[in-house]
């Protein structure tokens, strides 16, 4: 009855569209070349998404209707829009985009249901069949081997319901296609690396991101159920039971009986290198995580653009810690479905400051934005990854890209460190800029926390707040203070849910330090009103920021204590010794650590590094030293 129920109700709403549909002025047998092309290409993609659910919703009460509803729902509702998506829109129908995507598997599951064998294949291989577009290339150009989608993991998880419900149509009509198995199981492994594209069950920011985002989408429940079903990895159980959400197709039953039959097994969150593009070698998305301390992460950018939804920030970073986001990234400016900000719209600020260089922790030169903001020059170009690696005590990465800018060489490498004597692990950070002229420098270091401490005296601004700039996302930010430290190093502490973090920075060329808060110039207050520090070199054809981030300590407001709230970072020090990089650290517990590196293509061979009076060999781009070492 329940069955029947549901069949009623389902045959009616599509009988209800089917006679709205063509009195309204969307219908597609109206002129296409005479409408406006955005209004038509954000149409076509409402109609995309529409028609993937909707086919599906047909095809189970396909049974339950008599032959002249059937007619009525195809003849004048789906097959309109089908033929709307495809004919009347080739541009977004050919197009290797999740736009794409959304219109061939709409167009491709309704050709299954109603029989219409020719939609399948121009769904599959474009609008003539020639493999330039289409579902099996947007499979071919939109991941890259590891299954890394171009836009980030926001727009990855967004891209999976089509892959994932469309192949699965595939597979259970046409077996012998082997869409799973299709480029060495790259959809698999999209769903995988969708997973390992998260903390603490929410997506890594980057690019247009809702930051509450997470591993509970919708997109991916599907995602996991498809997953398991295709490998019976009890490992994808971890991910449903936090999910809390099982689908009703026949891998959501297999999901829940496992659960219940109690074969969760726990899914491994490792340090990975996604390289980007469709041959993985533009770039790549560096996750590292602390195997001592699992609940640290640093999520290293060195990435592609990412087409439209990209923000200009090479080599950026965020930072996470005992669940949460410490080093941050803004994401998207944009209130998802929040009909008072502008209809739940990407809002100006979006493009104003969320993809400004400046609203992310990466270098700015000049106060211009990686590209000078130019989404089309900034898709021609990536950053090269020289090398990721990682041992018991190491994980690091390190890149560089000479096109951000006309004239500069930018190469940052980041290191994840645990050290037996040191009760938490911390972040080494070496951000070299090389210019054959000089510019202003600043690296921005956005921060989640209430300031503690700085070992130098801050100029406040109490009485009325100025602007640090004028352009390129600068006007959005009030600068609230600023310092010239003195010290060897500058060190800013803050607090953030009973943690404190603290980083320092090697002071030379006339460094300054910028405190700032996000709200400048928001007259509708669509910002969200976070802090952060600047570390500007005023004048510099060439510098190196050289900084470690450390954990340490605790407070308790419960139990009303406060232990280890101050650094314990002793000195900091580094040397270039030939092509070899030294980052020496020391701690008040006696424990002095340096981590030598080569940051360049090649770094494969045998170094010779000095270190605390001995000279040590290393094979490789990276080795630890430590006291042990004497």
């Amino acid at each position: 009855s329940q069955n029947e129920a549901y069949a009623n109700y389902v045959k009616a709403l599509l009988l209800e569209y089917a006679a709205l549909y063509p009195t309204l002025d969307v219908h597609p047998k109206r002129k296409v070349k005479s409408q406006n092309p955005g209004k038509l290409f954000w149409q076509s993609l409402n109609e995309a998404v529409w028609l993937v659910n909707t086919i599906q919703a047909y095809d189970l009460v396909y049974t339950a209707l008599s032959d002249g509803e059937r007619a009525t729902i195809e003849n004048n509702l789906l097959k309109p829009v089908a033929l709307f998506l495809s004919e009347g829109q080739p541009s977004t129908f050919n197009k290797v985009h999740n736009h794409g995507t959304w219109a061939t598997a709409g167009v491709g599951m309704a050709g299954y249901v109603m029989d219409e064998p020719e939609w399948v294949e121009k769904a599959l291989y474009d609008l003539d069949k020639s493999g330039k577009g289409g579902f099996l290339r947007q499979l071919d150009t939109l991941f890259s081997p590891q299954g890394y989608y171009n836009e980030g993991p926001y727009y990855q998880r967004y891209a999976l319901m089509p892959f994932v419900t469309f192949a699965k149509a595939i597979e259970n009509n046409q077996p012998e296609r082997d869409v799973f198995d299709y480029r060495d199981g790259v959809l698999l492994k999209a769903i995988d690396t969708t997973i390992q594209l998260s903390y603490n069950g929410l997506f890594f920011p980057i690019n247009d991101a809702i930051k509450s985002k997470g591993i509970d989408t919708i997109e991916l429940v599907y995602g996991v159920a498809v997953a398991f079903g295709r490998t019976g990895d009890t490992a994808y159980l971890d991910i449903a039971d936090k999910q809390d959400h099982i689908v009703l197709t026949g891998d959501g039953v297999k999901v829940a009986k496992a659960l219940d039959d109690g074969l969760t097994t726990p899914y491994k969150f490792r340090s990975v290198a996604f390289g980007d593009g469709k041959d993985g070698d533009e770039g790549a998305l560096v996750v590292m995580r602390s195997e001592k301390n699992g609940d640290s992460a640093v999520l290293f950018k060195p990435a592609a653009q990412g087409l439209g939804h990209g923000h200009f920030d090479k080599l950026t970073w965020q930072f996470y810690d005992a669940g949460e986001e410490i080093v941050s990234d803004y994401g998207a400016a944009r209130f998802l479905n929040v009909e008072a900000k502008y209809g739940g719209h990407y809002l100006k600020e979006n493009n104003t400051y969320a993809k400004q260089t400046i609203a992310h922790n990466t270098v700015v030169v000049d106060e211009k934005s990686h590209f000078d903001g130019k989404v089309k020059t900034a898709n021609k170009h990536h950053p090269e990854l020289l090398f990721f690696g990682q041992n018991d005590d190491v994980v690091i990465s390190s890149a560089t890209i000479d096109k951000a800018y006309d004239g500069v060489e930018l190469t940052r490498t980041q290191a994840l460190i645990n050290v037996k004597s040191i009760e938490r692990p911390f972040v080494i950070d070496v951000f070299s800029v090389n210019s054959n002229s000089a510019h202003q420098l600043d690296l921005p270091v956005h921060y989640n926390g209430h300031l503690m401490d700085s070992n130098f005296d801050i100029q406040a601004n109490t009485q009325s707040l100025p602007a640090l700039g004028k352009h390129n996302g600068y006007q959005h930010l009030w600068l609230k203070g600023q310092a010239k430290p003195a010290d060897d190093f500058a060190k800013v502490t803050w607090l953030n849910e009973g943690r404190f973090y603290s980083h320092s920075t090697i002071v030379n060329n006339n460094m300054e330090v910028l405190f700032t808060q996000i709200g400048a110039d928001d007259p509708n207050f669509n910002l969200r009103p976070e802090n952060g520090f600047v570390l500007r070199v005023p004048k510099a054809k060439s510098h190196q920021f050289i900084s470690l981030l450390e954990l340490h300590g605790e407070y308790n407001p419960s139990k009303e204590f406060t232990v280890n709230s101050h650094s314990q970072l002793t000195a900091l020090a580094s040397q270039q010794q030939g092509n070899v990089t030294l980052v020496m650290a020391s701690f008040k517990s006696g424990e002095a650590v340096a981590l030598a590196f080569v940051a360049d293509k090649n770094n494969q061979g045998q170094h010779k590094v000095t270190y605390q009076g001995k000279t040590h060999t290393f094979k490789g781009p990276f080795t630890l030293l430590g006291n042990s070492s004497n």
